[in-house]
């Protein structure tokens, strides 16, 4: 039988030969959506192993069976790169955790400003946008979303060599650019729908691991401009050609 163009991310190690169980909501995607039975291919990755080539070995309707076979890709790891942004709508927070696992950030970091609509999100509910982004996108690496933490505790606590690239809104139509930027450890910063405070515009400009950029001479909505800059960034420093 022709090999499926199913790909599954299991949270399982993986070699030549592993077995590996499906939970009841895998099952039901493989066997009651995509209809697969025994003895079809598909796809499976883990995040840290690459991606295999795998067989249904059992077709349950409540769990099922597969066997992993010859290792098909290598594990792709995105650069060190971070997205952090203010949640905002739950549709368009989706949307930019999405993008930003097809885009290759390498962690996903919801921060909450002054002015975050959101108070709270679901982690696990985000961290499965990432994982099914992953999926459709042929990625093999899945980033991390973390908890909501507040902007000015991790900027606190800002690890020693990571560089970070300020999307300010209020730099629309300036010539700021990363013409000159270093490579290494990044992270970028999107804001809320209301846009920075005064005192975190300050306090951001004031750090020495800022860099601040304009992302073209429109203000963007936050999901925009979260795609925009990562791409830019990918461009000039990441892992595109």
């Amino acid at each position: 039988m022709a090999a499926s163009k199913v790909r599954l991310y299991v949270d399982h190690p993986l070699g030549p030969g592993q077995s590996v169980p499906l939970s009841r909501d895998q099952a039901h995607y493989l066997f009651g959506v995509m209809r697969l039975g025994t003895g079809d291919r598909l796809a499976i990755f883990n995040g840290r192993d690459g991606e295999f080539s795998a067989e249904v070995v059992r077709a349950g309707k409540r769990d099922g069976l597969l066997k992993a076979d010859e290792r098909t890709r290598p594990l792709q790891p995105p650069p060190d790169l971070w997205l952090l942004f203010a949640p905002i709508k739950k549709a368009r927070t989706d949307f930019i955790v999405e993008k930003a696992a097809e885009l290759g950030a390498a962690r996903i970091l919801p921060v909450a400003t002054a002015h975050t609509n959101a108070e709270r999100i679901r982690r696990d509910r985000l961290q499965a946008h990432a994982i099914e982004a992953a999926e459709q996108c042929g990625g093999t690496f899945v980033p991390e979303v973390a908890e909501l933490q507040r902007l000015d505790a991790l900027l606190d606590a800002w690890p020693t060599g990571r560089r970070l690239l300020f999307c300010d809104e209020a730099l629309a139509g300036a010539r700021e650019t990363l013409d000159g930027a270093p490579p290494g450890p990044w992270a970028i910063l999107i804001g809320p729908e209301g846009g920075f405070s005064d005192a975190e515009r300050a306090r951001l400009t004031a750090l020495p691991f800022t860099h601040k950029i304009s992302l073209g001479p429109r203000v963007l909505r936050a999901d925009t401009a979260a795609v925009a800059a990562l791409a830019l960034w990918q461009s000039t420093l990441g892992d595109w050609p």
